[in-house]
């Protein structure tokens, strides 16, 4: 058996989460020993379709024609579309159907997890639909106190700055024109906001935002994991403030990284990351201002070792074992027709 990862337009999300679960599947695979290319005209069983631009569509149909199996990854949905770039929400409608045809295309979709099949059940897909985390790499993703102090030094941190980051492309949906409030609210403390996005994509108001002269914030913009692990290991919180996610592959660094973590409180992390148990929640500015400065003040419990255990679920050798087993389904054809399963 030997697996397709379809790596077509690869450069174009090179800078997304999307990127990073690919780079996941083939770490999973390998650990697993299942081969697989990424090169079109080798022979394979299966293809592994994450993106859905007009040529991963075609890749998907091709595969089909050629009575291969098709695993369709159901990254994207309507709802975490919406609040993204230029006129995203008036066409989000449109994606929602774009994205059924393409979803569609697979003998099962896997999903980060069981809030997103939930969404794409609602949809009135009839695939068998998986959750599956996108996974860690928990060799990689370790707080390295030595990277920390570097990443201080780098970006002109003292040592007794209290500092927070987020990361994300600079886009509403992430809650980055929240995260530029709690900069002009909190002087005190350091904010850093790594990630990027073409600004000729993004509304008017996400460009104003990222011009505010703040001393104490900063756009790093992307960076590689390397750096990304250093800022990890040299902050003292994450402060996510995204609106909508379908897993949020930096919250599981985030929490295999031991840094504290204040999220927004939606659907998807209401039962996966329970408020004061795994992580802390809050649903608006008001709130987030209390929590935020609590946690930096060492006022509210550490919940890291709590995070810590939990994303060990999430690790790419399970992610591997739990494929090897969806692999043997569909070439058993044993998968059910409408109501998947939970492999999170």
């Amino acid at each position: 058996m030997k697996i397709y990862i379809y790596t077509g337009f690869l450069n174009m999300i090179r800078k997304s989460g999307i990127y990073r679960a690919i780079r996941h599947q083939m770490a999973a695979l390998k650990l697993q020993g299942i081969p697989y290319t990424t090169k079109a005209g080798e022979p394979y069983d299966i293809i592994h379709i994450n993106t859905i631009f007009p040529d991963a569509y075609l890749a998907g149909k091709k595969a089909k024609m050629a009575g291969k199996k098709v695993i369709y990854y159901g990254h994207s949905t309507m709802e975490d579309f919406k609040n993204s770039f230029k006129g995203s929400t008036w066409f989000a409608p449109f994606f929602k159907k774009w994205i059924k045809v393409c979803y569609r295309l697979g003998d099962i979709i896997i999903t980060p997890t069981e809030y997103s099949r939930q969404l794409l059940l609602s949809y009135g897909l009839k695939n068998p639909i998986y959750s599956l985390t996108n996974g860690i790499d928990l060799r990689i993703y370790k707080k390295d106190l030595q990277k920390g102090r570097e990443f201080r030094r780098k970006y002109g941190l003292k040592p007794e700055d209290k500092v927070i980051i987020s990361v994300g492309h600079y886009i509403e949906r992430k809650g980055i024109l929240d995260f530029v409030k709690m900069a002009e609210r909190f002087p005190e403390y350091k904010f850093l906001w790594f990630g990027y996005t073409n600004l000729s994509l993004v509304p008017g108001k996400i460009r104003r935002a990222l011009k505010q002269s703040y001393d104490n914030l900063q756009f790093p913009g992307y960076v590689e994991k390397e750096e990304l692990i250093s800022a990890y290991s040299g902050s003292d919180l994450f402060l996510f403030m995204t609106n909508e996610e379908t897993e949020g592959i930096v919250m599981l660094e985030a929490m295999a990284m031991k840094i504290p973590i204040l999220v927004r409180d939606i659907p998807i992390y209401e039962k996966w990351l329970p408020a004061d148990e795994i992580v802390y929640k809050a649903k608006d500015l008001e709130g987030f201002s209390g929590a935020l400065q609590e946690i930096l003040e060492g006022r509210r419990p550490d919940l890291t070792e709590n995070a810590y255990r939990l994303v060990q679920d999430h690790r790419i050798e399970i992610v591997g074992e739990r494929l090897s087993q969806l692999y043997q389904q569909l070439e058993a054809e044993d998968v059910q027709p409408e109501s998947g399963g939970n492999a999170q």
